[in-house]
Parts: C-alpha cells; sequence; structure tokens
C-alpha cells in the first residue's frame, strides 16, 4: 500500500485501515435522501441539508437560490431518484407545500405526503408508506420542520392491513 512510508510501525497502518474502513461502513449505511425546493422553500432547504447532513446522503436537487423557479423542474428530477432506488426518502419544500406534493405524487410509484406536523408525517410513513414529504416553508419554523423530517426519516412502514391498501394506491 502506498501509506506504507508514512507509518512507522505496522499498527499505526492497521490503525489507519481500521479507521478508514469504518467511514466507509458508516457511509454506506447512511439512508440516502433526495431533497428539493422552489424559491420559496430554498432557505428551508439549506437550513434542512446543514442539520441533516452528518446522519444522512443527501441529494440536492435544487432550488439553488431565492430566484423565482418552476417547482416541477426540481420536484421532478428527485421524484425520479426515489422511484428508481438511487435514494431511499425524499424531501420537498415549496411555499405551501402544495404544488411540490401534487407533483411528486404524479409519479406512479411516489407518496408523498403534505405535512406541518410531525404526526402526520410518522402516521404517513407508518400507514401510507409514504417515501416523499412535503414542507409548506411559509407556514412553518425551520425548527418544526426539522422535528418533521426527522420523524419522516426514522419512522418505519407497519406493513399488515396497511400493505393491503397501499398496494390498492396505484391505479395503472
Amino acid at each position: 500500500m502506498i501509506l506504507d512510508e508514512f507509518f512507522v510501525d505496522k499498527s499505526g497502518l492497521e490503525y489507519f485501515n481500521s479507521k478508514f474502513v469504518e467511514i466507509l461502513n458508516i457511509k454506506q449505511i447512511m439512508k440516502k435522501i433526495a431533497l428539493a425546493a422552489d424559491h420559496a422553500g430554498y432557505e428551508m432547504k439549506e437550513y434542512l441539508k446543514e442539520q441533516l447532513k452528518e446522519q444522512y446522503e443527501i441529494q440536492d436537487f435544487g432550488t439553488f437560490s431565492t430566484e423565482s423557479v418552476d417547482y416541477p423542474d426540481f420536484v421532478h428530477p428527485a421524484a425520479v431518484s426515489v422511484e428508481n432506488g438511487d435514494n431511499e426518502l425524499g424531501i420537498l419544500v415549496c411555499g405551501s407545500g402544495q404544488g411540490v406534493s401534487i407533483t411528486a405524487n404524479k409519479h406512479q410509484h411516489i407518496r408523498c405526503a403534505l405535512s406541518w406536523m410531525p404526526e402526520i408525517a410518522e402516521l404517513a410513513r407508518q400507514h401510507n408508506n409514504a417515501n416523499m414529504v412535503a414542507l409548506p416553508a411559509r407556514f412553518i419554523a425551520k425548527e418544526l420542520a426539522l422535528d418533521i423530517v426527522n420523524k419522516f426519516l426514522t419512522t418505519d412502514f407497519e406493513g399488515g392491513r396497511h400493505e393491503r391498501r397501499v398496494g390498492k394506491i396505484a391505479w395503472c
């Protein structure tokens, strides 16, 4: 190994290798999360990204400023990434949360839940197997948004009787 020359003894190299493997393992088990917003949700998106970056692997689909944009341009790629498995879950933010939620739910395998309190996000995961959450940036504080997102990301689908119902959602 090229690093051999930097270590006086093999124990130092073994320690380095063990820490490197540990870091790789942590990265591999981190949930991959899609994140997207329009101009009204930009600041909240950035706050959430900063708060979540140590626990999750975040893929930011934009927008990247407060300049006026069309939210479907950012929501569709984020939804596709969840549909095809590149990301496990997704977080969307716009002024009301409605536009991003409606757009994401046009995708066959997306179940996006508009959430303005943690309990709604929790139930959406438990009962509806929601794989994206939409947040209304103009109506909730960033700290509440983080609580909602944390509840969404840490709640599992219960399955059971809910599995049958979720299976009936897709029309085509």
